[in-house]
């Protein structure tokens, strides 16, 4: 046999498959617990009226500290959302993101009992745990003794109980876990539920959800040296502004329903759109002389989105409310999509920086900006410093184009995240 002929007759290689890129999920139910709204549609009105949550702290006496402004959840009765024997052994977040949870799964039009065992699951970001509950009980503990703590303190105070809580109440037993990356970790933990989506999991309840105010709490918030001591509301927390000197302390966050798009689809679902695109980068440690590194995330994010920066329409900003952090995050939408080029806005000062419950608010804004072809506004705040060259929107603006979204987060001890949103 001759060489030609040897090499005819010999088996050809296969050509590795092209593994194709995965669908991306689609959000098809909000639910909301914020400053200045309980409930979806109550707060987005109020969002797009401008109206503040942050006032005078009310849920303990705070004459004595140098911040006394809070974002605190207005007319929450946890007696009138859920069953009583969850009172007992449940803290302000924890019955706050139950509640939530149940307003997202019915806007979604799920029955988690209707789904196969192992379909659904639940992952979230926190960021305090049950602040309040565990002053309560370290209070019990050292003025009676040991047998006046609650036995839920084992595990209403940790960061995974709204996890827990949820699954448990809802029969959700699906993948279970809780994210710990402070602002960014409302992002972080969508990631996280989209990861799982592309494992075959049906549907996660995800998102974040963070409440810490009372003394302990406080102390620790004062502690970090980056609270506003503002008495006025409409002066405390100014991002972008020369004067910004700091931010304000809200509760609450959201907590969104992700589907697999086709499940979604087959089902009838009406998604608020689609999560195309996410990353995630660390900044250098301080003192090392290292660049931040949010503009990287949000490069990175576009690129795993298909995207180019001229497809973005509007970028929610993180908006720390401090001058040199408020810079850097200027400075990186502005290196990505030119000086002044998109509409930047953070309705958050509106309530307040929410911890891990912060960027997943700003998702669930950023889904009903494209379902209404709207971008609220950033309130309290004029024109952003010469420093800051971003075209903040300040008053409500309905542009022609609204297609994608670009939420931007940081959370403290160097977590970035950035997270791309696209409209039905």
């Amino acid at each position: 046999m001759s060489a030609a002929t040897a090499t005819d007759t010999a088996p050809v290689p296969a050509v590795p498959a092209v593994p194709a890129v995965p669908a991306a999920p689609a959000v098809t139910g909000i639910g909301v617990a914020a400053p200045n709204g309980l409930g979806t549609e109550a707060w987005w009105a109020a969002v797009l009226r401008g109206e503040t949550g942050i006032r005078p702290l009310t849920r303990f006496d705070a004459a004595r500290y140098p911040a006394k402004l809070a974002g605190e959840v207005p007319g929450f009765d946890p007696a009138e959302h859920l069953p009583g024997r969850l009172l007992p052994q449940t803290d302000q977040v924890t019955r706050l993101a139950l509640t939530a949870a149940d307003e997202a799964l019915a806007d979604a039009g799920v029955d988690p009992a209707r789904l196969p065992d192992f379909a659904a699951g639940v992952i979230t970001a926190n960021s305090a745990g049950g602040y309040e509950f565990g002053q309560r009980e370290l209070q019990a503990l050292w003025s009676k003794g040991g047998q006046y703590v609650s036995a839920y303190q084992s595990f209403a105070w940790f960061y995974a109980v709204n996890s827990g809580q949820i699954s448990i109440k809802n029969g959700m037993r699906g993948p279970n876990s809780v994210i710990v990356s402070e602002q960014a970790g409302g992002l972080d933990a969508v990631a996280q539920a989209r990861r799982q989506i592309r494992k075959g999991i049906r549907l996660l309840v995800t998102g974040g959800m963070d409440s810490s105010l009372c003394p302990w709490g406080w102390a620790a918030h004062l502690a970090t040296g980056e609270l506003s001591t503002a008495q006025d509301p409409a002066r405390a927390y100014r991002p972008f502004s020369a004067d910004a000197d700091g931010h304000v302390v809200g509760e609450g966050g959201a907590l969104l329903v992700l589907e697999d798009a086709d499940a979604a689809r087959e089902r009838g679902a009406e998604p608020y759109g689609t999560v195309a695109g996410y990353a995630a980068t660390f900044d250098p440690p301080p003192g090392s002389g290292g660049a931040p590194r949010l503009g990287a995330a949000a490069e990175l994010a576009l690129r795993e989105a298909g995207l180019a920066p001229a497809d973005v329409d509007v970028v929610f900003a993180d908006a720390a409310g401090r001058r040199d952090a408020d810079r850097d995050e200027a400075r990186a939408i502005a290196n990505l999509f030119g000086e002044y080029a998109v509409p930047v806005t953070a309705p958050k000062t509106m309530t307040g920086r929410l911890a891990s419950g912060g960027s997943s608010l700003d998702l669930a804004a950023a889904l009903l900006s494209l379902r209404d072809g709207v971008v609220p506004p950033t309130v309290h705040t004029g024109p952003p410093a010469e420093d800051c060259p971003i075209d903040l929107v300040t008053e409500v603006r309905r542009p022609e184009r609204l297609r994608t979204a670009l939420v931007l987060a940081r959370g403290r001890g160097g977590f970035n995240a950035a997270m791309v949103l696209r409209g039905r």
